[in-house]
């Protein structure tokens, strides 16, 4: 492995001062996003609230894969059960080709690639998402057109040693960006393109993704036109729906074109996907939304919408929500939401109480300040009091790279 820039007592130990009753992550929101503030030469790359520190896990100048070219760090994981439990971290690389997937050990710093496509016979082409599954594999996937969906298998004992890789396309053939992985075995998927649907997989049998049925979400009070995706009025897109199953023979082909076969709901690039609880979670970039699926009553909400419960973005005026994109399940139970925008923003919207299907408060936790970056790859992992994001294509030489923030 190449030692990385911090070690055992830097990672693990990261934030392990006593918290307030409010939680691990308890923090009082920044003023606003970095206008002003732009910076291409940073120690940390964040605005965050005080008391926060940034720690570096990795950057180009520790791991380079792809030198002369930007790395593209995206989407993060860790295993999550298992042999040492917490001890990696894994990551994408969002690449046009000779896609890799990397780990980091937290608690030596040390990184390396693990896997690469020529290593498996594949063509990786921009992999983005990446999820720890129950039964101790990773799924990630390419986010592209014509993209799939892999699953690596480890050495027995050795979450650093893939021995093998299989195509799932059988979770359909899509442009895949966020995935997860309900209780039951079930997998989610979304189709990131203006007029993409949202997708559930349930494998035959739990555990086993080489066989199953894929669904489509079809909201039950809209007529086919009023399916499509429209810009001025995917505010309506709430309520009732059911899955439907779709084509599997053609899911594996296109799953967009047997999601439009059956007139699946289309929303504005779906681009990530987060369950909490009994809700997934998807924010849909180009709406400016979060929505909320209730697994269990089947029924969809606006949890957070620009103009809404959180004010609209006029750059460099007002700071507000635009372009959500990564999401993550916080310590407490509350969504984590970054931006894919100019001064990437960072904020947590806190839980339902009021039961009317909306976040009852969106508060900004932190913003980028390198202008031109973004924030990808949000993740809270074993430790509670620590976040992982990745700054993708920062205007700083070598500096696209994984970063722990910590209280």
């Amino acid at each position: 492995m190449i030692a990385g820039a911090v070690g055992a007592t830097a990672l693990l130990g990261l934030g392990t001062a006593a918290h307030a009753a409010t939680g691990p992550i308890d923090f009082e929101p920044i003023a606003g996003s970095a206008y002003g503030q732009a910076s291409a030469d940073w120690d940390e790359p964040y605005l965050v609230p005080e008391g926060y520190t940034q720690t570096l896990v990795k950057d180009e100048s520790v791991l380079d894969v792809y030198p002369g070219t930007a790395d593209l760090h995206d989407m993060n994981t860790q295993n999550e059960t298992g042999y040492q439990a917490g001890r990696y971290l894994y990551n994408t690389y969002e690449v046009g080709s000779n896609g890799a997937l990397a780990v980091t050990d937290l608690q030596t710093g040390e990184a390396e690639v693990i896997a690469r496509d020529a290593d498996f016979g594949f063509e990786w082409n921009r992999l983005d998402g990446i999820r720890w599954t129950p039964w101790g594999t990773l799924l990630f996937d390419e986010e592209t057109a014509g993209g799939h969906v892999y699953e690596a298998f480890f050495a027995k004992n050795d979450p650093t040693t893939i021995v093998d890789v299989e195509e799932r396309s059988e979770i359909g053939i899509l442009r895949h960006e966020g995935i997860d992985v309900g209780a039951d075995g079930s997998v989610y998927v979304i189709d990131e393109l203006n007029g993409g649907s949202i997708y559930r997989f349930v494998p035959t049998v739990r555990g086993d993704l080489s066989a199953g049925q894929l669904y489509a979400l079809k909201l039950t009070g809209l007529g086919d036109a009023e399916q499509l995706w429209n810009s001025s009025t995917f505010g309506q897109k709430v309520g009732a729906f059911e899955w439907v199953a779709l084509d599997q023979s053609a899911v594996s082909v296109d799953a967009d074109a047997a999601a439009n076969a059956v007139h699946a709901t289309e929303f504005g690039r779906p681009e990530d996907v987060e369950i909490i609880g009994r809700t997934l979670y998807v924010a849909n970039t180009s709406e400016d939304r979060v929505i909320a699926i209730d697994l269990a009553k089947q029924t969809v909400a606006t949890f957070v919408q620009a103009g809404v419960n959180v004010p609209v973005e006029v750059k460099n005026v007002t700071t507000g929500f635009n372009n959500p994109d990564n999401l993550a399940e916080g310590p407490d139970g509350a969504l984590w939401i970054v931006e894919d925008n100019d001064f990437s923003d960072i904020y947590r919207a806190s839980k339902d109480l009021d039961r009317d299907g909306a976040a009852d408060s969106v508060e900004l936790f932190g913003s980028l300040k390198d202008e031109g970056a973004e924030t990808t790859g949000i993740y809270f992992g074993q430790d509670p009091k620590v976040m992982f994001v990745s700054v993708q294509h920062p205007d700083k030489p070598l500096a696209d790279g994984i970063w722990a923030i910590s209280k």
